[in-house]
């Protein structure tokens, strides 16, 4: 099919660069019931991270002159050909409008947009398949920033029902602060979208450290796990037909009241159990490794020390563990005690290791390496704690964060005349 007499032969590159931000669950999404749609079989609840620490940024763009759908990620060209790229684009499509851009003459009809091509520029500024929730992201940011390419009139909620056929958790990253994805009763995934339960400014004493253990990607992926889970384990039926739907009403209210030791204790227990499905999947499937598990130790020390819970703990599928403060004093010593017992190695600069918000190290006393290797011992650990130097790739320090933004046309991955990245 061509394009349009008014735009055959004319030269011009027009492109949208929206930057998108991760989340973290913490009532955890596994399992689907429906493979094609991605409808998962249980609800789930999110914090979304501040994207100036975690997110990523995707330039699309369209033009006459392009002859096919082309993608890098994370500057190298990868095939558009997935099921999951290719719903994306066929939905968004679907939906766009009329586009005229009075400053640069351009008039793009509806009915055109079946027969232009996209360019799509994507970056992740954390690790990719690594268990830090890249493909919610990447997906979240690729449907926000095609549909407004194409002038889509759809909200964010139906917008995440788009982008959950791309990733699942990806609906959940339309929204900032904290988000639940209903799972949804429709057959068709019209119900299956998320909805904001509170912005990033409604609890914003917490804090939020994230030990990235490893950058490798998984062994099992997201998508195969959970297929094997629901085919083999009865524990995760049980957890989603008795255990999830009162933890969500449970964290609704944790969330609503601040309520940190709730929000702690279901954070914590959530994870838990996920990982235990894990476990229950035949073959087993093991996302956390022994740092992560010594992770969860420090923490569960600490908070039986205080009597109540100071730090929730949570891992998505990987070893790396998110950490959620309950204020900012918390989150420095909960910093001082991971540098503890995880310093870094001799050849290692204090400012690649603690990476996001580093205010959180000068509130700490830490100026330098120096300054680690001579923190005291806290007070929970005995005298034969170890130390697990280089065991943690780098430490992350962020909060909750705000949704989706488009960027300035000075923002983009792509150039403007050809539309091609800009680094090739």
């Amino acid at each position: 099919m061509a394009i349009s007499r008014e735009l055959a032969g004319q030269k011009w590159v027009l492109l949208t660069t929206a930057q998108t931000p991760t989340n973290i669950a913490v009532i955890k999404y596994w399992g689907k019931r429906d493979e094609d749609l991605i409808l998962p079989v249980n609800d789930s609840i999110s914090v979304t991270l501040d994207p100036s620490h975690l997110c990523t940024i995707t330039t699309v763009a369209v033009s006459p002159d392009f002859e096919k759908d082309r993608m890098w990620l994370n500057r190298k060209e990868i095939s558009l050909s997935g099921a999951r790229y290719q719903n994306c684009l066929r939905e968004i499509r679907s939906r766009a409008n009329d586009v005229e851009d009075k400053e640069k003459g351009i008039k793009i009809a509806k009915k055109d947009w079946e027969k232009l091509h996209v360019y799509i520029d994507s970056y992740n500024n954390f690790p990719t398949a690594a268990g830090l929730a890249s493909s919610a992201a990447g997906l979240a940011c690729l449907v926000f920033a095609l549909a407004n390419l194409m002038n889509v009139k759809e909200d964010h909620s139906q917008l995440s029902a788009i982008a959950r056929q791309g990733s699942g958790s990806a609906c959940r990253s339309l929204y900032g602060g904290f988000v639940k994805w209903c799972m949804g009763k429709e057959k068709d995934g019209s119900d299956s979208l998320a909805i904001q339960l509170a912005d990033e400014k409604h609890w914003d004493d917490l804090v939020i450290i994230i030990a990235v253990v490893s950058s490798r990607q998984k062994e099992t992926s997201s998508t195969s796990g959970m297929r094997e889970t629901v085919e083999t384990s009865l524990l995760l039926q049980h957890r989603a037909k008795e255990i999830v739907p009162k933890r969500v009403l449970a964290m609704e209210e944790a969330i609503k009241n601040r309520d940190f030791v709730s929000f702690a204790q279901l954070t914590c227990n959530d994870s838990n159990q996920f990982h235990a499905v894990c476990l229950d999947t035949s073959p087993p499937i093991f996302y956390m490794n022994d740092t992560s598990h010594r992770i969860i130790s420090l923490v569960e020390k600490w908070n039986r020390s205080e009597g109540e819970p100071q730090v929730a703990y949570t891992f998505d599928a990987g070893p790396n563990s998110v950490l959620i403060a309950r204020n900012r004093k918390t989150a420095v010593s909960l910093l001082q005690r991971l540098l503890f017992q995880f310093p870094p190695n001799p050849e290692t600069e204090l400012n690649s290791y603690v990476l996001g918000d580093k205010s959180i190290l000068q509130d700490a006393g830490i100026n330098s390496v120096e300054d680690i290797e001579s923190l005291p011992q806290p007070p929970e650990f005995n005298s034969s704690s170890q130390k697990f130097q280089g065991d943690v790739s780098y430490f992350i320090c962020t909060r909750p964060g705000k949704g989706p933004v488009v960027l300035p046309e000075s923002e983009s991955l792509l150039d403007l005349k050809t539309g091609l990245p800009k680094n090739l």
